[in-house]
């Protein structure tokens, strides 16, 4: 390993501690062998366990623990395959068996029991040169316990940990501190063993120690997480945004449904990116899902706010050319900004209700991009009669459209147009072009008829908007989902359905797509229906609405502390559920600790 040598049990032991990279639900790539097409099975997992890993950037198998210590072992012949090249003779799967050897001097056999011992912390040198006894490791728990019960008050109110002084003398020595001081005073046998009265290097208040109870909370959240999408699809919300340090930062939000038929969105994190441009945010979520063994192919729907995507740096100097925009120009543009976000204020509005009718916002979609276009065909002597009528109601100068325009930024630099020409072509028609090219961007012509075939899903006035081939369409639009087979067989599945549904008392009263998931699950008609069911997950993990974490962090924060603090005040219900045995088994294994429980 390419790291310091007293540095390698660390990082390997964070590496033993994440596991494998195992994407079950990854779309394998099929490769030509043997006389025929071959892929990894994802069952080769379960049957070989933690040490198999796979890479989905280069479509092969490697071996985890081959990596970890292939520099202090003697390589076998064809082991390295396992370590550099990758394993990806699919047609040959015996070979993931006889890789493992012969006991007790095969390779593999000797690099697993050295990850087995590097994680047994009762075989480290220091726990044999340093026996405890029992009252020693009951007082560490104890104050452990306590550590990890001030943080989690803390972090479920979102409060901050550090205070700016915490020396001795110091009165009011920051929440984390003050918070464990109270907990001693309700509590003699806890007071006698925390804080000054504990050994002055095992007082667990360290902010390294503070860090490690935080992260083993947040990572306990984020494993719920993932147990809930489970092997299912999911969909993506994204957003970037600037701390108040401008350092780029991105949240991630997974969006699914669970087993119960529930549409949830869970944070998942923070990402610090370099900057915001797509390529940037496309290798960021690569990383995190390799950081969690999960796959891109499993995505079904992706969501970014747009609004956000130009760096902090460029909006401060976007700031600064308001500077520019005085009387007549600031006028100008302050009006155009009022006609045309009138015009789009509806349609906002509509697309960001919590329950939609599909239909009407995508006729509401059409209507605004026509008014749009009719504004910049046909509304530049209306809006100008009414502008003329504003500037001489409030005093501002008009300028005389037929004089030469002279640019603000350059004054004595000849432009050859008219004030005319500036304002109503350089102005005026190529805002409203933006503007309705963003319309032709956001709504394509697939996306609004993947919008129209998802409301035939709709439950509302019994099912009123049920329409067969607007959903064998849409199931089409996912061939990863549904073979040729299956959609054939939706085809008369769906016919079934609608009719055992509508004659359902039970769904009459139902209005929304997610309590129809729900009903749907609590009724057993997802079993039924399971072609219909599969569909309906796919509709509801497509996100509506791009998620929202923007923020003003401080700027002394580190990134992957911020991040954990926010999955674990986000997800207070997941939070709650962590117990304080989970949190000490996963401190514990993060390091190297003085007592060994």
């Amino acid at each position: 390993m390419d790291y310091p040598a007293n540095q390698r049990g660390e990082v390997r032991r964070r590496y033993l501690i994440k596991g494998p990279c195992q994407p079950y639900g990854h779309n394998f790539k099929k490769i030509s062998k043997g006389g025929g097409t071959r892929r990894f099975h994802p069952a080769w997992f379960d049957q070989y366990g933690s040490r198999l890993e796979y890479s989905i950037s280069k479509e092969r198998a490697f071996c985890l623990y081959f990596y970890l210590f292939k520099d202090e072992i003697r390589m076998q012949g064809g082991s390295d395959v396992f370590v550099k090249e990758g394993f990806n003779s699919w047609q040959k799967p015996e070979r993931l068996l006889t890789h493992m050897g012969k006991p007790p001097n095969s390779c593999h056999i000797i690099t697993a029991q050295k990850c087995e011992d590097l994680m047994n912390q009762h075989q480290s040198i220091v726990h044999a040169l340093f026996k405890l006894d029992d009252k020693v490791k009951t007082e560490y728990r104890i104050r452990l316990n306590a550590s990890i019960d001030a943080s989690r008050f803390l972090l479920r109110q979102g409060l901050p940990f550090r205070g700016h002084g915490e020396k001795e003398e110091d009165a009011n020595k920051g929440n984390f501190l003050q918070l464990l001081r109270y907990i001693g005073e309700q509590n003699d046998a806890i007071s006698k063993i925390i804080l000054k009265n504990a050994p002055g290097n095992n007082q667990m208040i360290s902010s390294k120690i503070q860090k490690d109870i935080v992260h083993s909370f947040a990572e306990e959240v984020r494993q719920a997480i993932l147990e809930e999408i489970g092997h299912g699809v999911f969909g993506l919300l994204v957003d970037e945004s600037a701390d108040v340090s401008h350092k780029e930062q991105m949240g991630v939000v997974f969006r699914f449904v669970d087993k119960r038929g529930a549409i949830k969105e869970r944070f998942i994190g923070v990402v610090h990116v370099k900057e915001t441009s797509s390529l940037a945010l496309k290798s960021a979520i690569g990383d995190l899902f390799a950081r969690y063994g999960m796959s891109i192919t499993k995505v079904r729907g992706q969501g970014y706010d747009g609004a956000s995507n130009i760096r902090d740096l460029q909006k401060r100097e976007a700031c600064g050319l308001l500077k520019y925009f005085h009387t007549f120009n600031c006028v100008f543009y302050l009006y155009l900004m009022l006609l045309i976000l009138g015009l789009t204020a509806n349609l906002s509005l509509t697309l960001q209700q919590k329950d939609q009718d599909i239909l009407n916002a995508m006729s509401l979609v059409e209507s605004t991009k026509r008014e749009l276009q009719k504004l910049r065909d046909d509304g530049w002597d209306s809006l100008m009669a009414k502008f003329a009528s504003f500037c001489k109601k409030h005093n501002v100068e008009m300028l005389i459209m037929e004089e030469e325009f002279v640019d603000l930024r350059y004054p004595r630099r000849r432009t050859n147009i008219s004030n005319m020409h500036h304002y109503k072509v350089n102005c005026f028609c190529t805002v409203l072009d933006l503007q309705i090219q963003e319309f032709d961007d956001r709504f394509t012509e697939v996306t609004t008829d993947l919008l129209i075939c998802m409301a035939a899903l709709s439950p509302v006035d019994s099912f009123h908007g049920f329409d067969k081939e607007k959903l064998v369409r849409l199931a089409k639009l996912y061939p990863d989902d549904f073979s040729y087979g299956e959609l054939l067989s939706l085809e008369q599945q769906l016919d079934i359905y609608i009719d055992n549904i509508r004659r359902d008392e039970r769904f009459k009263s139902v209005e929304n797509l997610g309590d129809f998931s729900c009903l749907m699950v609590k009724t057993q008609k997802h079993l039924a229906h399971p072609l219909v069911y599969r569909l309906l997950k796919l509709v509801l993990t497509l996100p509506v609405a791009t998620a929202s974490v923007q923020r003003s962090a401080r700027n002394r924060i580190g990134d992957q502390f911020l991040s954990d603090c926010m999955v674990c005040f986000i997800e207070k219900e997941l939070f709650d559920s962590v117990s304080n045995e989970k949190v000490i088994k996963k401190f514990q294994m993060m390091n190297e600790r003085r007592v060994v429980l």
